[in-house]
């Protein structure tokens, strides 16, 4: 594990020799600065994982600092350190967000233990913060097909490791779940692990989001931000549909790729990180190679460890599965207890997927969310898959009723209806006029009906 670096921002140069011997005694990196202008400086460019802070000092005052230092990492903690210590003073300094107040002289044990707590303390608060954002997510690979037994033995074997991965795969095929595995595997699983979608963010504000950039530096940028490989220092930084990036932004990540350093947009100073890269596309980057629109130097450096993520169409044996997950997920949303009949898995087993496992899952909660009954049966799947799997003609005339079985009259009747409208706008196109004259009902009635059942209209309507 990393030592942890403690920065000390004291005039008094005896303070900060005795203070950094102490440091290193307890297997600390002590980093030390003669007032708070040099040490907002060295927050710039080192990352420490706590501050020990001088409240009297020429020019800035510690006060002042510490307004500052929370502005720019609201994470980091702050003691505060002072020989002319009032409980006013104390109190203050607790609301601007100090963790602790130690009085001078100096304490060696009460400045150890000061720092054990600061430093557990922001280690539990940075683990719930993750915890908090992965609550609620899907985080484990579902799936038994022998493409995903070998996608799952190929994540087991590069998550421990630093390595690099490209992960490759069609659009909704669960890259960024993939991208999670390994950071769950991996022993940076308590560290950040930062996503950024490259295809979603303009050019002209990719180099901001990656790099940061200083106040003024730009149109609208009042204040100083930082970048997503800042906040991914010590951590993992996942590079979303990597073959989106221009040219130019592709030089410069190149370069913090190997360096590990950058400046922040509008800004001179060099900013040290560490991370691990995780990088992902749905692109031939081969072609685009050859095409020129992407670096064959950035691709060799991302493509360390290659993993592919099987398409839906390859391990259709899965889907059940992940229904049952997706059904799961939309239960605990308050979607009710539904469930799929097995000749509803089956038709759905015959569709494409040419949206992957993500157009499944949103099949299944439009499925859920349109169901009347607990049980989502093969007329409705074929209702809202629509052309997308061959029609089959009931073999009898209970094949038929089977969705409507353990409905209520009314129930069945509503059920009746929305398939009925929903089959004519398909056979017309979703012509709302054309399809009123020809099943006899007013324009404004149809449309009143479609916005009850949530029918959509073609275009032009």
């Amino acid at each position: 594990m990393a030592q942890q670096r403690i920065l000390i921002i004291d005039d008094e140069a005896s303070i900060r020799e005795s203070l950094s011997g102490i440091l290193s005694d307890e297997g600390f990196v002590p980093l030390s600065a003669a007032n708070a202008e040099e040490g907002l400086a060295r927050l710039e460019e080192v990352r420490a994982d706590l501050v020990l802070l001088d409240i009297w000092m020429p020019g800035m005052d510690g006060m002042e600092a510490l307004k500052r230092i929370k502005e720019l990492y609201p994470d980091l903690p702050v003691i505060m350190i002072s020989g002319h210590g009032t409980i006013e003073t104390a109190v203050q300094a607790t609301r601007l967000g100090a963790f602790d107040f130690i009085e001078k002289p100096l304490s060696y044990d009460k400045i150890i233990l000061a720092l054990h707590n600061a430093l557990q303390l922001a280690a539990l608060a940075q683990e719930n913060h993750i915890l908090r954002e992965q609550a609620g997510q899907h985080r484990g690979i579902t799936g038994n097909s022998p493409v995903m037994q070998q996608l799952k033995a190929q994540i087991e074997r590069v998550a421990p490791t630093e390595a690099w991965v490209l992960i490759r795969g069609e659009h909704g095929t669960g890259k960024e779940l993939v991208a999670q595995t390994i950071h769950r595997l991996s022993p940076l699983a308590a560290k950040p692990l930062v996503a950024i979608n490259c295809a979603a963010i303009p050019e002209e504000l990719i180099e901001s989001e990656l790099f940061g950039h200083e106040k003024g530096s730009f149109t609208g940028a009042t204040d100083r931000r930082r970048g997503k490989f800042d906040l991914a220092n010590g951590g993992m930084l996942f590079l979303d549909e990597i073959g989106d990036m221009s040219l130019k932004t592709q030089a410069k990540i190149l370069r913090i790729l190997q360096e590990q350093k950058f400046e922040r947009v509008g800004g001179a100073k060099t900013i040290s990180v560490n991370v691990r890269v995780l990088a992902a596309t749905n692109k031939n980057l081969e072609q685009e190679i050859e095409r020129g629109t992407f670096r064959a130097d950035l691709f060799y450096r991302l493509n360390v460890v290659p993993i592919f993520v099987p398409p839906l169409r390859e391990r259709l044996e899965d889907l059940p599965f992940l229904v049952d997950d997706f059904v799961a997920d939309c239960t605990r949303k308050g979607f009710g207890r539904k469930r799929f009949a097995k000749a509803a898995l089956q038709l759905m087993a015959q569709h494409p997927w040419p949206g992957n496992v993500r157009e499944l899952r949103n099949f299944v909660e439009r499925a859920l969310i349109m169901s009347l009954g607990e049980e989502v049966g093969e007329v409705e799947v074929r209702m809202l898959l629509g052309g997308g799997v061959a029609k089959v003609v009931p073999s009898s005339p209970e094949e038929y009723l089977a969705a409507y079985r353990n409905l209520s009259y009314k129930e069945a009747k509503r059920l009746f209806e929305r398939d009925y409208l929903g089959l004519q706008l398909a056979a017309n196109n979703g012509n709302v006029s054309q399809t009123a004259e020809q099943i006899g009902l007013e324009r404004s009635h149809l449309h009143k009906k479609m916005k009850s059942f949530a029918l959509e209209a073609g275009e032009g309507e």
